[in-house]
């Protein structure tokens, strides 16, 4: 199981590494911008070659890049449009300079144009930007239906994936998120993978959230809480664990902790997984 949590890469890329690895991480996740805006720092060589040898050296052969929160190609504004799709071709192009092959991206908000007029506008986007030199997953996030959220039910995220002509394409699926927006994992786990795994395919699934939540089923809420503290409780996380479909795909924890809480929690999830 390649099991992290989110890092900062303020201090380095390198760092970052040293960090995760120091709390027993076997990947982990970051930000490869501001996460609230459109700037990022020039990065030497010499960072980029002792980010992939550490990586090397201590297989962190699959690592996870979130897109920063303010893009939203569902946007009234060209301007915010615009912009996102700006983020998304650097934020790449520098995934392709740090060999990075996952990319999370929270699909967008309609703002009250309907989800129909939404989607199509984060397809046309995409559609705009894309090609497949790129060879980076392009993950859409499962969401919690909060205000007017694209992508907090399955149909939904399958109508934009089978509409985006780019063919690396899949789904970040987060514990927290699909629960708040209906789907029944602590009691139906069962029927959800397989609700997910006929509508989308299991095969498109590239990234797990790990996140309990504070908030009831169906709430539309995202509100995080730590591993087995939740609504959720440990046993959720159990079924995940030891799901054989899913042992191939990175988990990354984003639970309200400091690096001490991420080690705990890794020890504890890794002590899940039955033997």
């Amino acid at each position: 199981m390649k099991l992290g949590f989110h890092v900062s890469t303020s201090n380095g890329y390198p760092n970052g590494v040293r960090e995760a690895l120091a709390q027993g991480a076997t990947t982990f996740q970051f930000f490869a911008s501001n996460p609230r805006g459109n700037s990022r720092r020039v990065l030497k060589d010499d960072e980029i070659n002792n980010f992939k040898y550490l990586r090397r050296t201590n297989n962190l052969n699959i690592l996870v890049c979130h897109a920063p929160y303010i893009i939203n190609l569902a946007s009234k504004k060209l301007n915010v449009i615009e912009n996102g799709k700006d983020i998304i071709l650097k934020d790449l192009n520098r995934l392709k300079e740090l060999d990075v092959d996952r990319y999370v991206l929270h699909p967008g908000n309609h703002v009250g144009q309907g989800s129909n007029t939404g989607m199509n506008l984060i397809i046309k986007s995409l559609n705009e930007i894309l090609s497949d030199d790129y060879k980076i997953y392009l993950c859409l996030e499962t969401m919690s239906g909060m205000g007017t959220e694209i992508g907090s039910n399955f149909k939904e995220l399958n109508y934009m994936i089978e509409n985006i002509k780019y063919k690396n394409v899949g789904v970040c699926l987060d514990t927290c998120h699909i629960y708040s927006a209906g789907y029944d994992i602590k009691n139906h786990y069962k029927e959800v993978l397989e609700e997910f795994d006929n509508i989308i395919g299991i095969d498109k699934l590239k990234v797990i959230h790990f996140n309990d939540t504070l908030k009831d089923l169906g709430s539309k809420k995202d509100r995080h809480e730590k591993i087995g503290q939740g609504v959720l409780g440990i046993e959720t996380f159990r079924k995940f664990v030891n799901d054989e479909r899913l042992k191939d795909i990175p988990v990354i924890l984003e639970t309200p902790n400091d690096l001490d809480g991420y080690k705990k929690e890794i020890e504890m999830i890794k002590e899940l997984r039955n033997e």
